[in-house]
């Protein structure tokens, strides 16, 4: 890990173990995008920007800037002076011209990595980070920006974040900040990106790359079920093992946009940061906007090497949560069990049947506060239905302790119902534009958490219930899209500021409610997976992954998601069949192998299972607690996909010391007439004897000739097989 300044050549060279990223100072003013890829020796790669060639630089041939502007590649680029391509930073300024010309003025580089202020974003101490810091300014608006670059010394990522700065002595308007862009020649990329709807997110999608501009997106106010702050480009040959990758992920949970552009010269531009799409920022005069942060990932070995690095990140730089090397307790939810129609005795039903089968928590969820007894009611009046739960909150929260249970709820302290009595009092406290009806979705309205007064508000409510029970876990929920965006707060200037203040105001009540209960297990979601991204996991340690738990929708789901984060964060539960999003029966016993790939809980109504469903609960709790740490803590291997091959699914997580190995295998679709299947493992030590099945074999021959599994008769048969060294 070290970030050098060649001042011969004028390029700043920043190197992980195994990746180098080049910038070049260009005509003593321009910041030049070199190389970004396998490790360098060398930061002789001036060359590399073809100066001696047409139009050459301005101060050579100043009657072609234009032309040069539109084919040089640069490191940030800006609108209104000739570069025609997607630019990165787009100022106006109070006369009303939309133009900006960054010119560099110098660097620093200092050890560990500066936080962003109300923002989610990776950490690194001195002894393991260094920070790149390139200060370019615009004299005639008065505007400094800071392009922050840092290294760390266990990751091959590099993060990227940008500070504009108003020196001067009248405001101007931000109408575009990206936080990373870069230019590189085209090798024939292809696209990928996970697409989605709800109960389907994080489907892997991969297309060619042609000229023109391809998107990944969301304007919704949230990072959304649909779309996913996440792009890679990839050479055409690349698999888990081989090709070559360049991803970026958004640590930002709001709007976003990733875009790939080819343009006329075959140069590729890559860029990513806030949605312009209604957005702008007026900074006043000694004003700062900080933009979030995005992380890059090159891996020269393939898909496997790129998701690797990107678990390890973020549980070494970005998940703070003291859960995040616990084991988490195996907890039980009652929504699928009861949905609104529940009290205290059903709860306790279930806790009680539960604690005897080893589930470690209940959790309540929608329906325990206000007149809440269908989703039109009570949104934003947190407190207690005593008339649902007899004798308060902490009487059942004890009972259910006495058990051997923890407890834990739902909320969703974003959302406010018209039929509400907060709404009664506090109608301007909802999002809304004056004169147009407001947008409803789910039968309510979003509350306007750009205001302190709002949250402050909800934040003390929601604390009064944690503070008056034993409350282990809370599910902090967000079920619609923004609409109708309008603040009754903000002046007219400053109405497009709302979704970025929205999200502000959600990461400050996020980070005050884990500062004042430290012990508190939060789990984000989102109409299940609408918000899972890196943003959320710098707040809490596990997210929803996905309304649908049926165990054959979730393979391409927990595949996408486990693409980049870590298999610890996936909130994966057990649920009944016939499944209640798609009607499939699955057998139980697999259900549980696809659910134990994350944190594992339950979703039915476990009163009315079967003895031998029992039984297998009974197992499946053994299971956890026998293959979890090495689940949570492994390194995760795609092994095959049924989203490419049609038939079976397949992962591996190996210890860190490869020593120890789990095999997953799904068998969805039977083949007539067909044989055993022999599946090649990764990263075995090859010197190295292994047990697998009663058998020992060699490392080399499990990885280069495979396991064999049987074939199975029947759909949906799973098996998790050991696999240890001796």
């Amino acid at each position: 890990m070290n970030i050098i300044y060649d001042s011969i050549n004028s390029v700043f060279m920043l190197n992980t173990e195994n990746t180098s990223y080049g910038i070049a100072v260009v005509d003593g003013k321009y910041l030049g995008h070199l190389y970004y890829g396998e490790k360098l020796e060398s930061t002789d790669i001036r060359y590399l920007l073809r100066e001696d060639e047409g139009p050459r630089v301005p101060s050579v041939n100043r009657r072609e800037k234009g032309a040069f502007l539109d084919c040089t590649p640069l490191e940030y680029p800006e609108t209104g002076m000739g570069d025609y391509r997607e630019s990165a930073l787009c100022i106006r300024s109070l006369s009303g011209y939309r133009a900006s010309e960054l010119c560099y003025e110098g660097y620093e580089i200092c050890e560990g990595k500066p936080s962003l202020e109300g923002l989610p974003a990776t950490w690194g101490d001195p002894s393991g980070c260094r920070t790149l810091k390139i200060f370019c300014r615009d004299s005639l608006l008065g505007m400094k920006v800071t392009l922050l670059y840092s290294v760390f010394a266990d990751s091959d990522a590099i993060t990227r974040s940008v500070l504009v700065e108003n020196e001067g002595e009248e405001p101007f308007y931000i109408e575009k900040v990206l936080s990373a862009s870069f230019d590189m020649d085209d090798r024939g990329f292809e696209v990928m990106g996970l697409f989605g709807s709800w109960a389907r997110e994080r489907h892997i999608q991969r297309m060619p790359l042609g000229y023109g501009r391809q998107n990944i997106s969301s304007f919704r106010g949230e990072s959304s079920h649909q779309e996913h702050p996440f792009m890679a480009l990839v050479t055409p040959e690349t698999t888990q093992d081989a090709g070559e990758v360049y991803a970026m992920n958004f640590v930002y949970s709001g709007n976003f946009i990733a875009q790939a552009e080819k343009n006329q010269f075959d140069s590729v531009r890559m860029s990513m940061g806030i949605h312009p799409e209604g957005f702008t920022w007026k900074l006043g005069p000694g004003e700062r906007f900080t933009a979030p942060e995005v992380v890059m990932v090159y891996s020269g070995e393939g898909l496997g090497k790129m998701t690797r690095t990107f678990h390890d990140l973020y549980r070494n730089h970005l998940i703070r949560s003291p859960y995040l090397h616990q084991k988490r307790p195996i907890l039980i939810n009652n929504w699928e069990a009861t949905y609104f129609d529940f009290d205290e005795k059903k709860l306790l039903d279930i806790a009680e049947e539960a604690s005897k089968l080893g589930i470690e928590m209940l959790v309540m969820d929608d329906g325990w506060f206000g007149k809440r007894s269908s989703d039109d009611s009570s949104l934003g009046d947190w407190v207690v239905n005593e008339e649902k739960i007899k004798g308060g909150l902490n009487a059942l929260v004890e009972n259910v302790k006495k058990m051997g249970m923890k407890f834990g709820i739902w909320i969703e302290p974003e959302m406010i119902s018209p039929e509400s009595e907060l709404y009664r009092e506090h109608p301007d406290w909802a999002i809304q534009i004056p004169g147009r009806e407001t947008t409803q979705s789910r039968a309510q309205y979003v509350l306007d958490f750009s205001r302190e007064e709002v949250t402050d508000y909800i934040y003390e409510k929601i604390a009064a219930v944690l503070r008056s029970a034993d409350i282990s876990y809370v599910k902090w929920d967000m079920n619609r899209q923004l609409a109708t965006m309008g603040s009754c707060a903000l002046p007219a200037d400053r109405q497009g500021e709302l979704y970025h203040r929205y999200m502000l105001g959600v990461y400050r009540m996020q980070e005050r409610l884990i500062t004042d209960f430290p012990d508190l297990l939060l789990e984000n979601c989102s109409g299940g997976g609408a918000r899972f991204d890196a943003g959320m996991l710098y707040y809490s340690p596990q997210i929803w992954c996905s309304d649908d738990t049926d165990a054959i929708e979730r393979l391409a789901i927990q595949e996408g998601t486990a693409m980049i984060y870590p298999v610890s964060t996936m909130g994966a539960h057990v649920s009944v069949c016939p499944n209640h999003t798609v009607g499939r029966t699955t057998p139980f016993e697999t259900r549980g192998h696809v659910a134990l790939l994350g944190t594992f809980g339950y979703e039915l109504d476990i009163t009315k299972l079967s003895d031998e469903e029992k039984d297998l609960v009974k197992r499946q709790v053994e299971c956890y607690h026998r293959y979890n740490d090495l689940i949570r803590e492994g390194d995760y291997y795609r092994i095959a996909s049924v989203a490419e091959n049609g038939y079976y699914d397949s992962w591996m997580i190996l210890s860190g010391d490869r020593q120890k190995a789990l095999l997953f295998y799904i068998q969805v679709r039977a083949r007539a007439n067909g044989k055993s299947r022999f599946v090649r493992l990764k990263e075995l030590d090859p010197e190295q004897n292994y047990r697998a099945e009663g058998k020992v074999y060699s490392g080399q021959v499990l990885m280069r000739a495979g396991l064999r599994i049987p074939a199975e008769f029947g759909d949906f048969v799973s098996r998790i097989i050991e696999i240890e060294a001796v």
